[in-house]
């Protein structure tokens, strides 16, 4: 658990934020662009889910192995392995172009993937300090979603034909790199616990965290890789549809500063509880307001709230461990979201082949729904414990 304050550490922030902009750049691109391509192929929703799955089944795998490999390889050294080996998944998919052979790159990209986001989650919540913690969170968050909606941007631009969107992918993952090279390769001093009773231990101290990030996770997976799909069921054009996504991505980027400021304001819980609650309100809208003006403003409060929950959730890491429970943690929230992305994108498939495209929106909307009356209950008998 935490025991000393820490301060503003602009030296290693400034690269690290720098450095995963880029990363998911790239990362926002594979998501649509893999998935319009399929849909352009005729490959029914519920396999796209499926081939989608393999990502976070990449990230449940290779997460409780983060741990140990940055304590003995450094974690700016481990980070740049995985940057190149993604560069390289990046230009597999062109190379290997065959439903069979994405199975098999998805599921090591996820791999790769998990060890950027673990660390560089590591990195901004512990060099943020904990009077600014909330918002140097947010706009770490802002600035990534941001790359993330600039990913499908470049698609509607690019286009999803040939060779250009993959290189295209690989160049920004390789630049990405460069920021890194400034940042100190720090070793976990602390002894680490096997990463698999790490990981363990930390959802049962923090159980509250998990269920958080497991219900953004549905919502993550689904929306990266079907919101496109979805918006060409309502009759949008491919470009269209991938600005859909952008504009859900980029009310992260616009407003998660105000959310962050609330964080380091307020109880953490509270502002938990309303970001959940409104981004099922927003969801719920989606259907009624698709293909209409109301359709732009609604996706991106939408991803405002949704996003939101990870935010306060990232706040309230930084804010309770460091060192070793810190990384185990950070590692914690890769493995839940690598097993609620897996049953979010089959899920996603699911509702939206059984239930029709609205399936998609509805049953997301009915995680957070259930997510916020849980988070009321327990802030209320905690509440009654203290009278």
């Amino acid at each position: 658990m935490k025991t000393a304050a820490q301060h503003l550490d602009l030296r290693n922030l400034v690269p690290a934020c720098a450095g995963i902009t880029v990363f998911g750049l790239a990362f926002g691109m594979t998501f649509p662009l893999l998935s319009l391509i399929l849909e352009s192929r005729g490959v029914p929703e519920t396999l796209i889910g499926i081939n989608a799955a393999m990502m976070p089944i990449g990230i449940l795998l290779f997460s409780p192995l983060i741990p140990v490999m940055s304590g003995r390889l450094g974690s700016r050294n481990m980070a740049l392995m995985a940057a190149f080996l993604t560069a390289l998944i990046m230009l597999s998919y062109y190379v290997f172009d065959s439903l069979e052979a994405w199975f098999v790159l998805r599921l090591m990209q996820g791999m790769t993937i998990s060890t950027l986001f673990v660390l560089s989650e590591v990195w901004i919540v512990r060099y943020a300090g904990d009077r600014h913690r909330g918002k140097v969170v947010a706009i770490y968050g802002g600035i990534l979603s941001l790359s993330f909606g600039t990913g499908p941007a470049l698609i509607s631009w690019i286009g999803i034909e040939g060779w250009a969107p993959f290189a295209m992918g690989a160049t920004v993952l390789l630049a990405g790199v460069l920021p890194l090279l400034f940042m100190k390769n720090e070793r976990t001093d602390e002894k680490q616990e096997q990463s698999v009773s790490g990981i363990v231990n930390f959802s049962r101290k923090a159980p509250l965290l998990i269920a958080c990030v497991l219900v953004f996770s549905l919502f993550d997976a689904a929306i990266l890789s079907l919101l496109p799909v979805y918006g060409i069921r309502y009759g949008l054009d491919i470009s269209t549809a991938a600005l859909a996504l952008t504009a859900l991505i980029i009310g992260n980027a616009l407003l998660q500063f105000p959310i962050g400021w609330l964080a380091d304001k307020f109880p953490h819980r509270i502002i938990l509880t309303g970001c959940a609650g409104l981004a099922a309100m927003m969801l719920m809208l989606l259907p009624i307001t698709m293909t209409t003006a109301l359709m732009w403003p609604v996706l991106v409060l939408a991803g405002t709230f949704g996003y939101g929950v990870y935010t306060v959730s990232l706040v309230m890491l930084g804010s309770r461990f460091e060192g070793a429970e810190l990384v185990n943690g950070a590692s914690a929230f890769a493995s839940i979201w690598g097993v609620g992305a897996l049953f979010g994108a089959l899920s996603g498939g699911w509702a939206m082949t059984h239930l029709g495209p609205d399936g998609l929106p509805l049953h997301l909307a009915m995680a957070y729904f259930l997510l916020a009356m849980g988070l009321g209950y327990r802030g209320y008998v905690l509440a009654r414990s203290k009278r």
